[in-house]
C-alpha cells in the first residue's frame, strides 16, 4: 500500500483518513485566512490531519459572466500566510502547465490538484508530475476507475509517484451525478490513495442553467458511505455562509455542520480499518 508522507503524518488507505477541506475558491484574503482558522480548530479538537483547500481560478464555470477568483500570485501570498500562521498543507487546482511550473517553482503549495474535466489531459498531468509535488487527480465524470491506471502511468512517467485519485461522482444523465461505491474498491487496487469528494458528488452541473445546482443535505450520507469503505482521505468543500457562496454554494457544506460530521466519520473509519 502506497503512503504519502506530507508535512507530519502520511496519507495512505489504511490509516485514519486525512480532511482536505476548504472554501470552494478563494474569495479575499480575510475570508480565507477566517475559514483556515475556523478548519484549523475544528481539526486540532478532534485530532483529523487536514489540508486545506482552495481554487485560485474557477477556469470552467458554467457561464462567461460567473466569478472566476483571483490571480495565482495573490494566491501564493495568502496561501503562504495560512500556511505560516496555522502550519498545514495547502492544496490547489491547476488547469495549464505553465501553472504547474510556476507552482513547482516555489514550496508553498504542496499539492496540485487536476479537475476532473482535465484528467486525460496528457500534457497537462506530465507537467503537474515534473512539479514533484503531490498530485491529486479528480477522475472525470465521464471516466470508468478502470480507466484510472492510464492517469496513474501518465504521471509515474515523470519519475514522481506521489499520486492520489479522488471520486467525485459520474454523469447520470443530463445536470445529475451518481456515486458508484464500488469505484473506491477499484482504485483502490493500484494501491495509491484514494479520496472521496463528498461535496462535488451532490453537485448538480449546470443544473441551474448559468451555474451548478447541488442537494448538500446528502453529503454527511455519502460521506459515511465512503469512509466505512475505508479511504485515505474525505475532500470537503466549506463555507461560513454556503447560500451567498460565489462559486458552488449549493453543494458545499456550511462550517457550522463540519464538527458532528467529522466526530462521526471518526466512529465508521475506526471500524472500516480495525
Amino acid at each position: 500500500m502506497h503512503s504519502i508522507k506530507i508535512r507530519n503524518f502520511e496519507i495512505s488507505n489504511n490509516r485514519p483518513f486525512t480532511l482536505i477541506a476548504g472554501p470552494c475558491v478563494i474569495e479575499n484574503r480575510e475570508h480565507a485566512i477566517n475559514m483556515a482558522k475556523l478548519i484549523n480548530e475544528i481539526c486540532n479538537n478532534i485530532k483529523i490531519n487536514f489540508i486545506y483547500k482552495s481554487s485560485f481560478d474557477k477556469a470552467n464555470r458554467t457561464s462567461i459572466n460567473s466569478s472566476r477568483g483571483i490571480s495565482l500570485e495573490e494566491a501564493i501570498d495568502i496561501f503562504a500566510e495560512i500556511k505560516e500562521i496555522f502550519n498545514c498543507p495547502i492544496l490547489t487546482d491547476v488547469h495549464t502547465e505553465g501553472q504547474c511550473k510556476q507552482l513547482g517553482s516555489n514550496d508553498v503549495v504542496d499539492i496540485i490538484q487536476i479537475p476532473a474535466f482535465l484528467c486525460r489531459q496528457t500534457d497537462l498531468l506530465i507537467a503537474a508530475g515534473n512539479s514533484n509535488k503531490i498530485i491529486n487527480v479528480k477522475k472525470g465524470q465521464f471516466l470508468s476507475p478502470n480507466e484510472v491506471p492510464n492517469i496513474i502511468e501518465k504521471i509515474l512517467s515523470t519519475n514522481n509517484n506521489k499520486i492520489m485519485i479522488t471520486e467525485r461522482g459520474t454523469s447520470f444523465g443530463y445536470n445529475n451525478l451518481i456515486t458508484d461505491f464500488k469505484s473506491l474498491e477499484i482504485m483502490k487496487k493500484n494501491n495509491y490513495p484514494v479520496i472521496f469528494d463528498a461535496t462535488h458528488s451532490v453537485q448538480e452541473p449546470g443544473g441551474l442553467g448559468k451555474s451548478s445546482g447541488g442537494k448538500r443535505e446528502y453529503v454527511s450520507t455519502l460521506s459515511k458511505a465512503a469512509i466505512a469503505i475505508g479511504v485515505a482521505g474525505l475532500f470537503i468543500e466549506t463555507h461560513d455562509n454556503p447560500d451567498y457562496a460565489p462559486s458552488d454554494g449549493p453543494n458545499m457544506l456550511n462550517i457550522t455542520d463540519l464538527k458532528q460530521l467529522l466526530l462521526k466519520l471518526i466512529d465508521f473509519d475506526n471500524i472500516a480499518k480495525s
